[in-house]
């Protein structure tokens, strides 16, 4: 979620900076007719019509596309690789990724965070798909090309567009930087090819582990509900859907956990990937460590009970929660309440009757961030326990995948037989500033907002200039903020060109969705692919905010106001994956058109947070001990609740416990540990501090215990460029006793 209007604060050095705004040449666009709420979900061109997207037209489907697999003759199991490496990065001075906060700087490390990787191929080896699931906000388009760039060096064609899914699970408390659309670039305060690489490097790795670890196996699938994990955070939106459609399901959010599960011939575990829709931000928009939120707990929790004896990141076993339709679901169940009265703010505009919406925050299910945050986890690791334990349908058939780059700016959808409409140039909604309840955006903006403002329209103009009445006419009901569209200094504010692709393993069909999908979005996305299970992946490949269903637009809530290509997009998306699927149906990949290539930009703005060479301060040396342990800790209970490959080196923080028979220390935490928690703080004229936090568990074993800390340090010599210095620091011994 993007909660405020970053524009404000950094835009003008930009423009001071002999960047000029721009607006694009208008587009001629066809009448749109007026569009009823129920033409939506019928929302296909009639038999025998195209698709036309700029020069290029595309037979279409019927309303429902049919896919049917022909099962392998004496199956005897895929080839199954799976992979985990580290993809962190900085962990301060940069920005974390999601809120849109400013200030919001990364101040140290709760856990680390990883690429997932599964290759899953025919027996013989042939075609082969790619799954990455990856613990980072979104994937941006520049992630993703520069991935199939590496991998297309090392491989050649067999790792390719089409048959390589991309998937940020969208933490909030993951590094940014690694975009390289204007806006998404102001949002991180620059661009920081340090983080970039380390991401690019992460992901890369982790397909070379699973490359390298294919054997023979089998894949399994199970489904299940998961209840106490989830709330629909704007639920005003989607009771403007049709009643007709909502009396289909039981809830407003999808509860429904997809599981494959992965074993070798022998039936020995190898990997699972889970596709479940929540908003990863139990951590709310206060926090300052990296970690990977409630999905990244579940996998931390999954992977330790199959990797015994190994330290977090590490062991052969890989389990990735994935991200699916999870636009307007969030995991504080609490649900909004205002938080100077503490009455419900649970309205239309999500505003409190003193200080307005700034107020209205939705929290739970815990007492604070960190136990929300593993509530919700163990929730969905729990039931993904369940259904792995169950899982007895096996997943036969023919891979397949197809893939299309599409500009969603230029799209015509036929809304019935005679009335068409089309997609617009991206621009982002007044509701847009104002975030949600999982985090307000600070300037006073409400949900649902119908009408522009005067001063705030002002400043835009001054600024950025203003939206053309054609971009107006073709969003509205949405009151248009930011016309990113139109916006193309220093590069262009937002993607046109867009990914949308299928792979098929079997009868599942994995489509890899672009964004943010709803609730109901995901649902009618799902039903127009017959014979399959569908899951809906979200934040694939390149990231377009959100996408809501036609009625839900009309709301103007965050999510509406996000839809950056109007009100058409998941019409624009129907039509582009059901040809996807037709040609994998009909087995007419061949000529499927790649479409217009995206841009990979060059020259971006670079990191704007300072970053300044370390000091330490008179009479001391990095490493010194600021703060002496206590000689002995004493577990503790600390709630009654009834839950209980990275390297060494890639470490901040170790906790060691000496054994007496070896005489030698034994790590046994690292920082990627749940129960570690390292702080950075940073001083003046370079002067910072860390503290390092181990909260003991119930299960630690009585004995003598050390902490040690792998820090670096900055230092630059005069007229000699800055150099990165390793140190180490330990503490003293301490005791940890039981009673």
């Amino acid at each position: 979620m993007w909660a405020e209007i970053l524009f404000l604060k950094f835009l003008i050095p930009f423009l001071d900076s002999g960047y000029s705004t721009t607006q694009s040449p208008q587009a001629t666009q066809s009448p749109q007719a007026n569009e009823s709420p129920l033409a939506t979900q019928d929302s296909t061109a009639p038999r025998g019509s195209t698709l036309t997207q700029g020069h290029m037209a595309t037979r279409m489907s019927p309303v429902t596309s049919t896919l049917e697999t022909t099962p392998f003759q004496n199956f005897s199991g895929y080839q199954i690789g799976v992979g985990r490496a580290d993809c962190t990065g900085q962990v301060a001075d940069i920005t974390l990724m999601g809120y849109g906060k400013s200030g919001q700087y990364a101040r140290g490390i709760l856990t680390r965070l990883y690429s997932r990787a599964f290759i899953m191929a025919e027996p013989d080896g042939s075609n082969r798909m790619v799954f990455v699931s990856i613990d980072i906000g979104m994937v941006s388009q520049r992630l993703r090309l520069e991935v199939l760039n590496r991998l297309q060096m090392k491989y050649g064609s067999l790792y390719r567009k089409d048959n390589v899914i991309l998937s940020g699970t969208h933490t909030h408390s993951g590094p940014a930087g690694y975009f390289q659309y204007t806006l998404f670039v102001i949002a991180s305060e620059g661009y920081t090819n340090r983080t970039f690489e380390y991401m690019v490097t992460g992901i890369v790795q982790s397909i070379e582990i699973a490359h390298t670890n294919m054997k023979r196996g089998r894949i399994l699938i199970n489904k299940g509900n998961v209840d106490g994990a989830q709330i629909n955070r704007s639920p005003y939106s989607y009771l403007q859907n049709p009643q007709s459609e909502r009396a289909r399901y039981s809830s407003n959010t999808d509860k429904e956990m997809i599981v494959l599960k992965m074993v070798d011939l022998n039936g020995d575990d190898l990997g699972l990937i889970s596709w479940f829709a929540v908003h990863p931000v139990s951590m709310n928009n206060s926090n300052h460590l990296v970690n990977s939120d409630n999905m990244g707990y579940a996998s931390y929790l999954f992977e330790q009970e199959k990797n015994k004896g190994y330290l977090p990141g590490e062991g052969p076993y890989v389990a990735a929660f994935a991200s699916s339709n999870l636009g307007d679901v969030s995991p504080n169940t609490l649900g909004p309440h205002c938080i100077n009265t503490g009455e419900s703010c649970d309205n239309p505009n999500s505003s409190c009757p003193i200080g307005g919406p700034n107020m209205c925050i939705a929290m739970g299910p815990g007492q604070d961030m960190f136990d929300s945050t593993q509530i919700i986890g163990w929730i969905i690791y729990q039931k993904a326990k369940e259904l792995y334990a169950s899982a007895s349908q096996e997943v036969t058939g023919p891979l397949a995948s197809a893939h299309q780059w599409v500009n969603m700016t230029d799209v015509t959808v036929w809304l019935n037989s005679t009335h068409t409409a089309k997609t617009c140039k991206p621009a982002l909604g007044y509701s847009f500033a104002a975030g949600t309840i999982d985090g307000v955006g600070g300037l006073n903006f409400s949900q649902g907002a119908m009408e522009e403002n005067p001063f705030w329209d002002t400043i835009r103009n001054q600024l950025l200039g203003s939206p053309s009445e054609e971009i107006k006419e073709c969003h509205k009901p949405k009151p248009i903020l930011l016309h990113t569209g139109e916006m193309s200094r220093p590069n262009p504010w937002h993607p046109e060109i867009v990914d949308v692709q299928i792979i098929t393993v079997g009868s599942l069909a994995i489509t890899a969705l672009p964004g943010e999908f709803t609730t109901m979005s995901g649902r009618r996305f799902r039903e127009a692919v017959q014979n399959m299970t569908v899951v809906t992946s979200g934040l694939c490949n390149v990231y377009t905010h959100y996408i809501t269903t036609y009625e839900e637009y009309q709301a103007q809530r965050y999510e509406a106001a996000s839809t950056i290509y109007g009100p058409h997009t998941l019409s624009a998306y129907f039509f582009f994956f059901r040809a996807l699927a037709k040609a994998i149906a009909y087995h007419v990949l061949g000529p499927c058109p790649n479409g217009p290539e995206p841009p990979f930009f060059k020259q971006l703005i670079t990191n704007l947070i300072a970053n300044i060479v370390d000091k330490a301060p008179t009479g001391k040396t990095f490493g010194d001990v600021l703060q002496p342990l206590e000689p002995k800790y004493r577990v503790v209970r600390l709630t009654k609740r009834s839950w209980n490959s990275s390297e060494t080196h890639h470490t901040f923080l170790t906790v060691e416990k000496y054994e007496a028979t070896s005489q030698t220390w034994q790590i046994v935490h690292n920082d990627a540990s749940w129960e570690t928690r390292f702080y950075w703080h940073k001083g003046l004229l370079g002067q910072s501090n860390a503290t390092i936090q181990w909260h003991i568990p119930e299960t630690a074993q009585p004995g003598s215990y050390r902490i040690r800390y792998l820090g670096h340090y900055r230092k630059q010599d005069f007229l000699r460029p800055a150099v990165i210095l390793s140190f180490e620091s330990t503490s003293s011994t301490f005791e940890v006793v039981t009673t």
